[in-house]
C-alpha cells in the first residue's frame, strides 16, 4: 500500500481504510494468525474431544497459557504488519512475528491490566465498563508501536488519546463486534443444526463442530479488529497531535 497522508478520518473512513488493509495484506496476517492461533485452536477442540474442561483441568491450563502467549504474539505482530503497510513499508510475517516476540512480557502484563480494569468496571456497573472499554481499546496499539512505553502507560497513553473520542471509539467497537462475532454466531448455529450428534456414527458433535468453525472464524478475523484499532490510533494522533507521516514515523520502533 503507497504510503497514506495522514488526516483526520471518519468512521466510515476508518472502516473503509481497515478493511481495504485487511483485504491487500490477508494473505500476511492471514500467516500471523496461523501461526500463532492454530495450536489453541487444536488444543481447545481436544479438550472438548475427550470430555470436556472439568475432565482436563490441567491441559485446560496449559491451553489458556499458550493462548494467552501466542494471542500476545499475535496481537504485535499484526499492529506492526499494519502500521507499516500504513505508513507504506510492507512487512512481511516472519518479520512482523520477529518484532514483536521481544514485546511479550509486557504485552501479557498489559492484557491483565486492561482485563483487571475493565472487569472491575463491569463488574459493579455496566455503564463505567462501558466507558472504560472504549477508553482503553488502544492501549496493545500504543504500547507496540511507542517504543517507550511500559503497560500501565499504554494504559494512560490509551485514555489520553480517545479522551473526548470515546463515544467515536464505541461506535467502532459496537460496529466491529456486528461485523466480527454475529457471523460466527449464525454459523456456529448453522453447524449444530446441519450436523446432529451422532457420537456412536463416529459424526462430530455439534458442539465439536462448532468450537472447529468458530476457532477458523476467529482466527481469519481476529486481525481485522486489530487493523480497525491501529488505523485509529493514527487517526486520534492526527487529531490531537497533527503530526504529519514523517513526524509520526519518526516515533515508532525502527524497522
Amino acid at each position: 500500500m503507497a504510503s497514506t497522508t495522514l488526516r483526520p478520518l471518519s468512521v466510515g473512513e476508518i472502516l473503509d481504510v481497515s478493511f481495504t488493509l485487511y483485504r491487500r495484506h490477508f494473505a500476511t496476517l492471514g500467516t500471523v494468525a496461523v501461526l500463532c492461533s492454530g495450536l489453541p485452536v487444536l488444543l481447545s477442540l481436544y479438550i472438548e474431544a475427550s470430555g470436556g474442561v472439568l475432565q482436563n483441568m490441567s491441559l485446560t491450563l496449559v491451553y489458556y497459557m499458550v493462548f494467552t502467549v501466542l494471542s500476545s504474539i499475535a496481537t504485535a505482530a499484526t499492529v506492526f504488519v499494519v502500521s507499516e503497510s500504513y505508513l507504506g513499508h510492507p512487512l512481511g510475517a516472519a518479520g512482523a512475528l520477529t518484532r514483536a516476540t521481544p514485546l511479550l512480557g509486557r504485552l501479557v502484563v498489559c492484557s491483565l491490566l486492561l482485563a483487571v480494569v475493565v472487569g472491575f468496571g463491569f463488574l459493579f456497573f455496566v455503564i463505567p465498563g462501558i466507558v472504560l472499554l472504549s477508553g482503553l481499546l488502544l492501549a496493545f496499539p500504543s504500547l507496540v508501536l511507542e517504543s517507550d512505553s511500559s503497560p500501565t502507560g499504554a494504559l494512560s497513553r490509551s485514555w489520553s488519546l480517545t479522551r473526548g473520542s470515546r463515544l467515536r471509539m464505541l461506535g467502532l467497537l459496537m460496529t466491529l463486534v456486528a461485523l466480527l462475532y454475529v457471523p460466527i454466531i449464525a454459523l456456529g448455529a448453522i453447524a449444530t443444526l446441519v450436523f446432529p450428534s451422532d457420537p456412536a456414527g463416529g459424526r462430530l458433535t455439534p458442539g465439536l463442530l462448532t468450537l472447529a468453525v468458530v476457532g477458523v472464524l476467529q482466527m481469519l478475523l481476529y486481525p481485522l479488529l486489530y487493523c480497525v484499532l491501529t488505523v485509529a490510533y493514527y487517526d486520534l494522533r492526527v487529531r490531537k497531535e497533527g503530526f504529519d507521516l514523517e513526524m509520526l514515523a519518526s516515533t515508532l520502533q525502527p524497522a
